[in-house]
């Protein structure tokens, strides 16, 4: 499958799904759990928008996600900074 910018989508990118954020946008994603951060870019659209009416804002690989939080873990709060 390919992301909306037209890239082989790629779980062990560290790249994530946002909503009306420029392509290739540098973003840190901090957990406020732990306060682990990483950094990825955006190539995709998304979450989907039954998710965002839920309140979800961003959607990470799952390697980018395993880097702050563990699968187990579900949704979590974080903070989102444009870099």
């Amino acid at each position: 499958p390919y992301t909306a910018n037209m890239e082989l989508f790629n779980d062990e990118a560290m790249t994530c799904a946002m909503w009306k954020v420029a392509f290739n946008q540098q973003i840190r994603i901090t957990n406020m759990a732990n306060g682990k951060s990483i950094i990825v870019r955006v190539n995709d659209r998304g979450p989907h928008k039954r998710f965002v009416q839920e309140g979800r804002i961003i959607d990470l690989t799952k390697n980018a996600f395993l880097r702050i939080a563990s699968l187990k873990d579900g949704l979590i709060k974080i903070r989102v900074e444009l870099l």
